[in-house]
């Protein structure tokens, strides 16, 4: 099973879904009753002007993410995109991964 989310998905859950601004990341989530749990990540250009620092944020997040999945934090039926704010770069997988169990956890 994929966590990833797939890209004609991201409109849907920034036009239908709901925001959750942290200091690492900003979360959309959306309800999705029949989808297994799937995320999408952002990170933009003017935030990580390297392609290097922009492939490490996409990383760390997907790979917390996953983690959450494994450990069951992140319940079925949601689908979700992170945008990584520039607080991130410099961070572990740990600190990415406490960030999103909070975020999760505020809905």
């Amino acid at each position: 099973m994929s966590t990833r989310l797939p890209g004609a998905k991201y409109k849907t859950v920034f036009d239908r879904g709901r925001s959750v601004k942290g200091r690492l990341l900003v979360a959309w989530r959306l309800e999705s009753p029949d989808a297994d749990p799937r995320a999408g990540v952002v990170v933009s250009k003017k935030s990580f002007h390297d392609a290097v620092d922009r492939n490490r944020a996409k990383r760390l997040m997907r790979e917390a993410f996953r983690l959450l999945v494994k450990d069951g934090t992140v319940g079925a039926g949601t689908e979700w995109v992170f945008i990584a704010r520039a607080a991130i770069g410099g961070r572990t997988c740990r600190d990415v991964m406490d960030e999103m169990k909070g975020l999760c956890a505020r809905y």
